[in-house]
């Protein structure tokens, strides 16, 4: 199957500072089935979007993934679950008021320096929402609060890590490790192969944290190579 593909202008990368981005765009509709095998190829979704960073002078965005099937928590990630053990969690398949309110303040604390500040309820919706693809809201509450939502797709044999987001008031909680945690046990509960979480970027501290879920598989240019290969 032949799938066109058109490329985009050149911006400042929003991750590294001193680079410029360029993005490879999907220039057909997708369907679930499609959306999987594109990921397995580097593939990432944004709003309707189909994209893959392919930069003029820089190739640090790495594709990274969980085997969920195999994925055993670390001794750290194990004592963040038992911090969190009192908080609950829900699942939803369409958004709610309450996910937007996190998600501005989220931005807004802790993302004030980035490219999605500010905020607005349009962003989210462009950025998050599909309407071609089975989606999962995975709530954290603490109480009747709702504390962090992990924005999940869903296909046959994977579950992507879209976006995560929770309160920062929270943050001792580590909320953001913890949603990881929870899309890994969905995926496993669920007999998914992989958990997709975009993108790792070394030079990016913000982004170092999806290297602690192991044993994690990161796309080279000689196919998924795995943690223990690395």
């Amino acid at each position: 199957m032949t799938v066109p593909i058109g490329i985009s202008q050149i911006f400042p990368c929003s991750y590294l500072a001193s680079q410029q981005e360029q993005l490879l765009v999907i220039q057909q509709s997708v369907t679930p089935q499609l959306y999987e095998r594109l990921m397995a190829l580097g593939f990432r979704r944004s709003g309707q979007s189909i994209y893959q960073p392919r930069c003029p002078q820089c190739s640090a965005c790495q594709p990274i993934r969980i085997n969920s099937q195999q994925f055993t928590p670390s001794s750290r990630q194990k004592r963040n679950a038992r911090k969190g053990s009192h908080l609950s969690w829900q699942i939803k398949h369409t958004p709610c008021d309450d996910h937007y309110s996190r998600y501005e303040k989220y931005i807004r604390l802790r993302h004030a320096d980035g490219a999605m500040f500010p905020p607005s309820l349009e962003q989210y919706q462009d950025f998050l929402i599909c309407n071609w693809l089975e989606q999962l809201y995975i709530e954290l509450y603490d109480g009747d609060k709702l504390i962090g939502v992990a924005v999940t797709d869903c296909t046959m044999n994977s579950l992507s890590a879209v976006y995560s987001y929770f309160d920062p008031d929270y943050e001792a909680l580590s909320p953001g490790n913890l949603l990881i945690l929870k899309q890994l046990a969905i995926a496993k509960q669920l007999a998914k192969d992989y958990v997709y979480l975009g993108y790792q970027i070394d030079a990016n501290r913000k982004m170092c944290y999806k290297r602690q879920f192991r044993p994690y598989e990161i796309l080279t240019t000689q196919g998924w190579v795995t943690s223990a290969e690395i």
